[in-house]
């Protein structure tokens, strides 16, 4: 009983069983970055900081006989709507900063 169990690889046998380990580990590698690259982003989008400091008490100035129609929230922009001597302005804030973001005036034809 010389004979062992289990019979040595032929060399192509061994070139292959080699070529097979080397795809293996590029493909563990692969899914290994690509699962820390995952990490990566949601840690970043979790754990970032906020460019602006939050706002502080703000006073907004209208002018004299202004009137506020309606106030809402569209994703990041605070949506004021004013009436003025009869023509109607949209005016929007962004909400983390109360800093103007832009005016749109509506006003009938001649």
């Amino acid at each position: 009983m010389t004979e062992t169990a289990i019979p040595e690889p032929t060399p192509e046998q061994a070139a292959l069983f080699a070529r097979v380990r080397r795809m293996m580990l590029i493909a563990g590698l692969t899914t290994a970055l690509a699962i820390a690259a995952v990490l990566i982003a949601i840690g970043y989008r979790l754990f970032r900081n906020s460019d602006s400091a939050p706002a502080a008490d703000t006073t907004a100035m209208l002018p004299k006989g202004a009137r506020i129609l309606s106030t809402a929230v569209a994703g990041d922009r605070l949506v004021v709507t004013v009436e003025l001597g009869g023509t109607t302005e949209i005016l929007t804030y962004d909400a983390k900063t109360l800093k103007p973001a832009g005016r749109l005036k509506f006003a009938t034809e001649p």
